[in-house]
């Protein structure tokens, strides 16, 4: 990549979740160090009142419009990444990818947008490896935890095991935080595209949705009701971002197969506890995940319930983030004809896991993609499959993420 004026662009800096990935950087970088970056966006005025807020004067400002193609393709040419907070992506996200996958600018964003996700692979995957830009959306709670989870668990098999695990599970111990207005209204226009489209509804549906071509193709359906795990110890009910980060993990043993091996499974589900408690809990949390899903997936419903939540640019306060944590658990079975037992894992999280944590990952993953010096090849990307080993290791000293080896 030629040399550019910025290491990174924070796209949508001003609102909610691109706050506090300017605040992030700040604190651990400075404004006039390394990574030069910058805070972009629309409007000039919430932007100058931003620096003026963070006290760092001299942070650039880059003005453009998102859905303006020549604004973006500018903007793309002056920086190595991208890093952008403006959802719902299936509604502004789009210009920006293609003009970094045209450019050779590397790119990140907290997207769970699983339909738009496969759509921006499918019109952009090979421009983006003919250009060396390495785009890798899910940079956020989905799916970073998830990805590098089941990354570092096989990484621990291969070191202590000599090959990979065949199978792995993850358990959601348990999370503390609130919602935004901005991953709310993500969610709920997937929903009414799903509504509209039924292509999008299958892809929503399909467990490979986002494995490449040619790796192997998945059983697996998602777990959709109250079950017992007898291998991780417990009832268990369905993980409301599941339905993504799955897709995600897949796409990473496809696009890496020589750290996952044939034959690769992963699933994740919310863990309830034991005995008649935990069966009582999965079988309530697995109704009333049905039941909420139903209901967001009928019109009118879903508007009227839309206009009881937080908008964009509404979110969890400063307290909550800081109280809030994520404690997730992983199983991996033995290699093929091992007699060791299955590994397990803890990964976890010091704050909320959509906004505290989320804005430490993404800003982490933007500066690994701009400093760090990668193998990955180019093209649509996973957290994993981009970064693996650099992003976790800055995750682990500079994020607030620990992750050890349980048995």
């Amino acid at each position: 990549m030629s040399e550019r004026e910025f290491d990174i662009i924070l796209w949508g800096a001003t609102g909610f979740t691109g706050q506090l990935v300017a605040e992030y950087l700040l604190a651990r970088y400075g404004a006039d160090g390394s990574p030069r970056w910058a805070l972009g966006g629309r409007n000039e005025a919430k932007l100058s009142a931003l620096r003026d807020r963070l006290g760092a004067t001299s942070l650039p400002l880059v003005l453009g419009d998102g859905n303006d193609a020549q604004a973006v393709a500018a903007l793309a040419a002056r920086t190595r990444v991208v890093c952008t907070t403006v959802g719902p992506y299936a509604q502004y996200g789009s210009p920006l990818v293609e003009a970094c996958a045209k450019a050779g600018t590397h790119y990140c964003d907290l997207t769970g947008e699983l339909h738009w996700i496969r759509q921006m692979i499918d019109e952009h995957h090979e421009t983006a490896v003919a250009s060396g830009a390495r785009i890798v959306p899910t940079c956020g709670f989905d799916s970073i935890p998830s990805d590098l989870g089941a990354w570092a668990m096989q990484r621990e098999s291969i070191a202590r095991r000599g090959a990979p695990s065949p199978q792995i599970k993850c358990g959601v111990a348990g999370f503390s935080g609130g919602a935004s207005g901005g991953t709310i209204a993500s969610m709920l226009n997937m929903m009414e595209e799903a509504g509209k489209d039924p292509s999008i509804r299958r892809v929503m549906s399909d467990p490979d949705a986002l494995t490449p071509p040619g790796a192997d193709r998945s059983a697996e359906r998602d777990t959709m009701g109250a079950a017992y795990d007898a291998d991780l110890g417990q009832w268990t009910a369905p993980f409301v971002m599941a339905g993504v980060n799955t897709r995600v993990v897949r796409r990473s043993a496809g696009l890496v197969p020589a750290h996952y091996g044939t034959g690769f499974t992963y699933d994740e589900s919310m863990l309830m506890g034991e005995g008649p408690a935990g069966a009582a809990k999965a079988a309530g949390a697995a109704v009333a995940m049905g039941a909420g899903m139903g209901a967001m997936a009928i019109g009118p419903l879903r508007r009227l319930i839309a206009g009881r939540l937080p908008v964009p640019g509404e979110g969890p306060s400063k307290e909550a983030q800081e109280n809030g944590y994520w404690d997730l658990r992983f199983w991996a079975a033995p290699p093929s004809g091992s007699t060791e037992p299955p590994l397990l894992g803890r990964l976890q999280g010091d704050r909320d896991p959509g906004y505290g944590s989320t804005s430490k990952m993404l800003a982490e993953s933007a500066v690994s993609l701009a400093l760090d010096e990668l193998t990955s090849p180019a093209g649509f990307l996973t957290p994993a499959a981009a970064m693996g080993e650099a992003l976790f290791e800055r995750l682990q000293k500079q994020a607030g993420i620990t992750f050890e080896i349980t048995g």
